[in-house]
This record gives structure tokens, sequence and C-alpha cells, in this order.
């Protein structure tokens, strides 16, 4: 009850910049932390495991080395970091109850999250683009689709994501501080940081909104774009199955997408109109947003690729048979 008392007070003063924020983790559960915490320990073991068997299937096997499955690595990895930004604040909430994060520390947290959710966006829309010439171009695919230009996409995404976020440390670095320096989650959100600030912060709300929207709102855009262009090629096809056939090699980017962008856009939603939410609802959606897409993508390209599967099997036989 004093530990209680003292930090309530180290957090309610004002500051230009605090020393640090307090965390929160589930809104009324917090005496079910420890039990809480199982499930997001077999998400996060999922995400971990799960994704970094996709790398090394794609590294030791030489049929998957194609622009596909490259852009897979390149979300695989994307996953791996997502994970890790979340996982020690996380963890340590619901394991120690560790509320406190300093202030250059969850800026730092904030920075890497946005980072990889801006990369993982791009990196779905380099996807898109991908099925779109495999499908209307078929044969040109190889050539257009080079492993330099693969790299080269690569490299444009995690520049775009560097640059483009860059302010944003820098412009909650200037806003001044007051009341308590609660966040609404176990990590670092950047509205989150922002609504605790007591000044104007209207330059914060508009770079966000036109990063938001030229970024991720642009990847969405084009991603859609892509899939009504494979739709009207697919539609061309002479037979029913060459069509099934062409469509179902998109299933697992489109279980993808969806996985990533419905809670994406909720959880923004509800940071910029969502006032009245309870905050248990703000708190779900932010953990959907950043722990299921890394857990359910491994699962979703294992079931629904072929080839993935294959290779996963061939790995497992050839382990048993060592084993024997």
């Amino acid at each position: 009850m004093e530990q209680d008392s003292q930090d309530t007070w180290r957090f309610n003063s004002s500051f230009h910049q605090p020393s640090a924020f307090l965390m929160l983790g589930i809104p009324g559960l917090e005496g079910l932390h420890p039990w809480i915490s199982i499930p997001f320990c077999a998400l996060y073991l999922t995400a971990l495991l799960g994704n970094c068997m996709i790398l090394f299937i794609i590294k030791k096997t030489q049929s998957l080395h194609e622009p596909m499955y490259y852009f897979l690595s390149m979300l695989a990895v994307t996953d791996v970091g997502l994970v890790l930004c979340t996982l020690p604040t996380t963890l340590g909430l619901l394991w120690f109850n560790l509320r406190s994060i300093g202030f250059d520390a969850c800026l730092t947290q904030m920075y890497f999250i946005h980072i990889l959710s801006f990369i993982e966006s791009s990196v779905l829309l380099a996807m898109a683009f991908d099925r779109f010439i495999a499908i209307s171009r078929p044969l040109r695919h190889p050539s257009i689709l080079t492993k330099a230009t693969v790299t080269k996409i690569g490299l444009a995404i995690v520049l775009r994501g560097m640059v483009s976020l860059l302010p944003i440390p820098f412009l909650l670095k200037r806003l001044t501080y007051c009341g308590k320096m609660e966040l609404s989650h176990s990590f670092c959100f950047h509205p989150d940081i922002m609504n605790l600030a007591c000044g104007d912060i209207k330059v914060n709300v508009f770079y966000g909104m036109i990063i938001l929207l030229s970024t991720v709102g642009m990847d969405f855009i084009f991603i859609v774009l892509s899939y009504i262009l494979i739709i009207k090629t697919v539609i061309s096809l002479a037979t029913k199955e060459e069509c099934l056939k062409a469509l179902n090699t998109c299933v697992s980017h489109i279980c993808a997408v969806l996985v990533f962008f419905i809670p994406m856009i909720g959880l923004s939603m509800i940071h910029r109109f969502g006032k009245n939410v309870p905050p248990l609802v703000n708190t779900l959606v932010a953990y959907t947003y950043l722990i299921i897409p890394p857990a359910l993508n491994p699962v979703i390209y294992s079931i629904k690729s072929s080839h993935i599967r294959g290779a996963l099997l061939r790995a497992l036989w050839r382990k048993s048979g060592a084993d024997w």
C-alpha cells in the first residue's frame, strides 16, 4: 500500500520529461496476471519457434529460394522483431508486476514497434505485388523479381519505415507531461504516450496521421488494388481448375493481410476516436494486433503452402531418421 502511494506521488507530478512511465496489464484482472501469462507465453513461444522454423526451412530448401519465399522470410524476421519488442515488458509485468519503464527506453520500444509494424505492412504489399506478377506474367515472373530486385525492395521497405518514423521520438521529447504517467498497455505506443502530455499535441496528431495514411494506408489500398487486378486476370483464365489453382496461391497471403490489418485499424480508431471504449477492449485489441499476427502467420503458411509443409515434413523425417 505504501509502495502504491509512493508510485502515485511519483507519477502524478508535472515534468518536461518524466523519468518513467507506468505500464498497465489487463484492466480489472490484475490478480490473475500469473494465470493470464500462460496463454501469452504460449503465443510468444509459437511466434518465435514458428517464424524461426520458417526461416530455417527456406534457408535449407533450395527449391524455396524464390521471390515469394524471400518475402515470407522478411515477414518472419519482422514478426520475430515484433515479439522481441513486447515480450520483456509484457511478461515482466505479468510475472513480476514490473510496471515502470524509463522515458527513453519507452521511446525506443515505441520506435521499433512502429517501424516493424510499418515494415510488416510494406512486406505484405510486396507479397501482393509478387502474387500479381506470378499470376498475370508467370513466364516473366523470375526475370522481373530477381534476387537483386527483391533485396532492393527489402532495403527500401526498411529505409521507408526508419526515415518516416524518425521525427516521432523527437516530437514526443519536446512535450511537457503531467498527471498520472500511466500507459494503457504493457508496451509503449505513440498515441498512448502523446495523450499523456498536457501541452499542445496538434503537431504530433497531424504528423502521426499523415505518416499512417501515407504508409500503412497506402499499402492497404495498393494491396486491395493488386487483388482486384488478380481477380480480373483469374477470371480471364480458360478453365475453372486454373482459376482455383491461381487463387489458392493467394489464400495464405489474404489471411495474413486480414490478421494484420483488422486489429491495426481497430486499435488506431480506438486511440483516436474511442474515448468511451472500455479499457479492457482497448487492451485486448492492442494485444491482438501485436501478438496474434506473429503467432498465426507461420501456422497459416505451414498449413496452406504445400511447399513449406512438404519441406517441414522432410526435415522432421530426416530428424526422426537420424534419431533412430
